[in-house]
């Protein structure tokens, strides 16, 4: 067997890696743009009132996103990975420019709806395990998962003075660019993948019925059902809590991110090169269940709730990063793109529940109800994680 040391990355895999991550990030960065401010900007437009239609607005993506994943895969299958990436950052990019010329919340609903039809991701995860060897696969996976995180966290702090210099509408046309420039990298800078051998068939219902497949699955729902659901109280939140206007949010939002790396960094490295993935998995799923519960009792003002997010933001960047991680190891070898499909169908599925069940219960029973839901579902996926079986600590293994 080689070691890591003596069989490192190839250059064509790191920059496969980086090129890859960074399209994900360019994408997922006007998605989370929109959510530390769009429950503020909303009752501007006609329609914006009904807190039922914003949480649509912001979790609509997901329901054509849960749609269009697996379908995107097969036809990256067929045709190829770049092609169908391409298609889709352009229906993604369609969808903005219609949402920034909106002035009735419906329209702002309809270009999210676009937007998520442009479901590149298992087709971008696929285009990566096309590129890279088998001993490689989990560094890229886990690269992308991160960059997610990452770019989470720096929506949560520029979205704010992005809102304050340009604009809702801006903002929009900020996510449009942003996907035309993800196809000029794609196009530029990922190497071509090779031509794909037929592999031996895995029947889907394998897939479907996996076990721990199944949990990682569930946790995507849980993990972005709470993301969605968590932004359609919080800005208002903290505006009524600490009377702090949308335009200084980042004064909450930036320290609880810088804390949360430094937290978060040596947690998965504990994870991966010490072989403690279930315990740092575990415990990243505990810190959400008790957010949820802790704001949902919250007692104290602006610095209670900035503690709050800093300890969800920990939790939330540590499983970006390790579920996809996780997905690529544990997927039998020949159903990999399938076993992604659905991963990120599930996680297509969170958002836009989030945003609906989350505007929902804001709207009939309030906040609080809200972050209870979120904490009952936190505590569901953390008895699965516990029975989870991970995958053997492979360091030094090539496959």
């Amino acid at each position: 067997m080689l070691s890591p040391v003596s069989d490192p990355m190839t250059r064509d895999e790191r920059r496969a890696g980086a090129s890859l991550a960074a399209i994900f990030g360019l994408r997922m960065l006007g998605l989370f743009l929109i959510l530390p401010v769009f429950s503020v900007y909303a009752p501007t437009l006609a329609g914006g009132d009904d807190v039922l239609l914003v949480g649509f607005a912001l979790g609509a993506y997901g329901l054509t996103q849960a749609f269009f994943q697996i379908p995107y895969g097969m036809a990256s299958d067929r045709w190829g990975r770049k092609p169908v990436i391409v298609a889709g950052l352009l229906l993604f990019a369609a969808g903005g420019f219609l949402a920034a010329a909106a002035d009735h919340i419906g329209w702002v609903i309809a270009g999210r709806v676009i937007q998520g039809a442009g479901a590149i991701s298992a087709a971008v995860t696929a285009l990566a395990a096309d590129l890279t060897r088998e001993q490689h696969r989990t560094k890229v996976m886990a690269m992308i998962g991160a960059t997610i995180g990452l770019v989470f966290a720096l929506s949560l702090v520029a979205a704010p003075v992005l809102y304050a210099a340009i604009g809702m509408p801006g903002i929009f046309t900020l996510t449009s660019v942003l996907a035309l420039a993800a196809i000029i990298l794609l196009l530029k800078a990922v190497p071509s993948p090779p031509a794909m051998a037929v592999p031996r068939r895995v029947p889907f219902a394998t897939v479907l019925r996996h076990p721990q497949l199944a949990r990682l699955n569930f946790g995507v729902l849980a993990l972005h059902m709470m993301q969605t659901a968590l932004w359609v109280v919080v800005p208002p939140l903290l505006v009524a809590v600490g009377g702090l206007a949308v335009t200084e949010h980042w004064k909450i939002y930036l320290p609880a991110v810088l804390l949360s790396f430094v937290v978060m960094v040596p947690a998965i490295i504990l994870a991966e090169k010490r072989g403690r993935m279930k315990m740092v998995f575990v415990g990243a799923v505990s810190l959400l269940t008790l957010v949820q519960a802790g704001l949902a009792t919250l007692a104290g003002g602006l610095y209670s709730v900035g503690a709050w997010l800093m300890i969800f933001f920990v939790g939330f960047n540590i499983l970006e990063a390790l579920q996809p991680s996780l997905i690529s190891r544990i997927a039998p070898p020949e159903a990999k793109g399938a076993a992604l499909g659905v991963y990120n169908t599930t996680q297509s599925i969170g958002l836009f529940l989030g945003g609906v069940v989350g505007g929902w219960l804001l709207k009939h029973h309030g906040a609080h109800a809200v972050q209870w839901f979120c904490a009952a579902l936190g505590l569901t996926w953390l008895v699965l994680a516990a029975t989870m079986k991970p995958p053997a600590h492979a360091r030094g293994k090539t496959t």
